[in-house]
């Protein structure tokens, strides 16, 4: 088995759990099979913060939420306010959406002010700060490259393309959303600075598709079809019966 090409795999995707209806019974299980797989992270709702860090504890899979999301409308005081407190629920990495409108109005001071606060917070507290940008809710490249260039200047460690909810409206009255795009991707790793990574979200969700950012120089990969990427990398990379080994702390944690 390519252990390490498998654990490079795991350690790449942040396993999702904050679709609106998710049940605590769920999230807790969410939690156990990122275990299993012994992804990066779980990127889980505010509230199930501390319930994750109890969960995963002495573990290599670090715990993670998200701040104004879905829409990223939330004043600045509150941001931080949610920020602080999920960092002393135990989260130690924190994917803020930016204030889209003020993005498409170019008010960049308000933005750069915003995500500086936010990282500001995050540092005080020993969290690292990913910034999404919604860019299905952005229509021209230099909102994008202007949104690198200040989260380069503000030292956030990420940049992030999407919240995985940002539905446009079509034509036909009906939603939809592109979310990680190759084009964006691109765009992204060519205008972030020294230091800046890039996470991918929304759309990947088979391995190929985890395979191709990988090799674009994505560093992380948002993800809730985390089960279906794993099993078809121990199939792909070693295990004969392609199902995962429990992961390593399970056993003694009694999973």
């Amino acid at each position: 088995m390519n252990t390490a090409k498998i654990r490079s795999l795991a350690k790449m995707i942040d396993h999702s759990l904050l679709h609106p209806t998710l049940t605590d019974a769920e999230l807790l299980e969410g939690c156990k099979l990122a275990l299993k797989y012994d992804v990066a992270s779980v990127c889980i709702k505010p509230y199930a913060v501390k319930m994750a860090t109890e969960l995963l504890a002495g573990t290599d899979v670090l715990v993670g939420t998200v701040i104004g999301f879905p829409h990223g409308n939330s004043t600045v005081s509150i941001k931080v306010a949610e920020t602080v407190q999920a960092c002393k629920d135990g989260a130690v990495e924190i994917d803020m959406v930016v204030n889209i409108g003020k993005v498409l109005a170019n008010d960049w001071t308000y933005v750069q002010e915003e995500i500086q606060a936010v990282k500001t917070a995050c540092k005080q507290h020993g969290a690292i700060l990913k910034v999404i940008f919604e860019n299905d809710f952005l229509p021209e490249d230099s909102f994008k490259i202007k949104l690198c260039e200040i989260c380069t200047a503000v030292g956030a460690e990420f940049v992030k393309t999407s919240t995985g909810y940002g539905f446009v409206k079509g034509s036909d009255g009906k939603y939809s959303y592109e979310g990680a795009t190759e084009h964006d991707l691109r765009l992204m790793l060519d205008h972030v600075g020294p230091g800046v990574l890039v996470k991918a979200a929304g759309g990947v969700r088979t391995l190929d598709g985890l395979l191709k950012v990988q090799k674009m120089g994505v560093a992380r990969l948002g993800a809730s079809a985390t089960a279906a990427i794993m099993e078809d990398a121990y199939r792909r990379f070693g295990l004969v019966d392609g199902s995962a080994p429990t992961g390593p702390f399970a056993e003694s944690k009694g999973y």
